[in-house]
């Protein structure tokens, strides 16, 4: 189900505790299986419990928590808009209505050629820099006013 690669990855996340606590690695093990994959489907998850010695529901517990797991296809380029509070009453909620608009797709919603992917996300830690978006779980983009949206969107293309 997982490549060697993305085992012997997880196996140095597993490393990093003792081992009768291997299930502290979880969270690194279902982001590198996400990397892999694409998504954490059902069997991805199963395999990220089997080798972590979990019940597969303790594993999926902690994917359908955080909001950086996928438990879906999505798109090429996953764009997560924080409106939290802070965000909100900074711009964060018109940079997502910017973004249904320029995309034609809301929340949860993939364009239809499968390049986009927008979600709303829970507090990003970096209220001051609102609206923030996180482009495929590894990007922070600051102050993302139409024309930063604009530019972002060209160079995903």
């Amino acid at each position: 189900m997982l490549s060697q690669d993305a085992i012997q990855k997880i196996d140095r996340e597993i490393a990093k505790y003792p081992a009768e606590q291997k299930q502290s690695a979880v969270m690194a093990a279902l982001a590198i299986a996400q990397m892999e994959k694409g998504w954490l489907s059902t069997e991805t998850i199963e395999a990220v419990a089997g080798h972590l010695g979990m019940a597969p529901v303790a594993v999926y517990e902690v994917a359908s928590f955080y909001n950086m797991y996928d438990l879906a296809p999505v798109g090429k380029v996953k764009i997560t808009v924080c409106t939290n509070l802070p965000c909100a009453l900074s711009g964060g909620v018109h940079a997502a209505d910017y973004l249904k608009q320029k995309l034609g797709i809301g929340f949860n919603e993939t364009t239809p050629d499968g390049r986009f992917t927008l979600k709303e996300g829970e507090c990003m830690g970096a209220c001051g820099d609102a609206p923030v978006l996180l482009v495929n779980n590894v990007r922070m983009c600051s102050f993302m006013q139409p024309e930063q949206i604009d530019r972002l969107l060209g160079e995903c293309q």
